[in-house]
């Protein structure tokens, strides 16, 4: 019985994206699409949602940190031909170890937020970091995506208590 009810509930709580219309933001690779090279984009943001997609709003900043001290830096969207679809342009120092946030919101999902957070190592995008969530990132999983050396959540002070 309790095996069933803890399976019921998961996938509630899996399957409530999905209800939610699937508002969704994915991150790409710019040099798949040349719109976004030819305007420097190091980033392409796209943003899903069955209902009202023109209402979706798309924020991006790059977090991190310089001489110990947190740092977030409002990022330029950069509108594409695409609907939905956007560059993202580097505004950020080129040293350190920083991370990108990108999150989707749109009035039709109310209180719904989706989001992606990519490590970038000055200048380069380490793909393989990129993580998808159905909500917007928090600080924690911010601080645990930027400390890549001690396995602790150290990299940004502050940011695993932030929500």
């Amino acid at each position: 019985m309790r095996t069933s009810v803890i399976s019921a509930a998961a996938t509630i709580v899996i399957g409530l994206p999905l209800l939610a219309g699937a508002l969704i933001v994915e991150i790409g690779n710019p040099s798949a699409n040349p719109e976004a090279l030819s305007k420097h984009a190091v980033l392409v943001a796209r943003t899903t949602a069955c209902h009202s997609p023109q209402k979706t709003s798309l924020t991006a900043s790059a977090e991190g940190a310089i001489d110990g001290q947190r740092r977030t830096i409002p990022l330029k969207l950069i509108p594409l031909s695409a609907p939905g679809t956007f560059g993202v342009a580097h505004e950020w120092p080129s040293t350190g170890t920083w991370a990108v946030k990108i999150v989707a919101r749109n009035p039709e999902y109310q209180n719904y937020a989706t989001g992606a957070l990519i490590r970038f190592h000055g200048d380069s995008a380490e793909w393989s970091s990129v993580k998808h969530y159905f909500h917007e990132p928090t600080g924690a999983e911010l601080a645990a995506m930027l400390d890549t050396q001690s396995g602790r959540n150290n990299a940004l002070p502050g940011y695993a208590t932030l929500h």
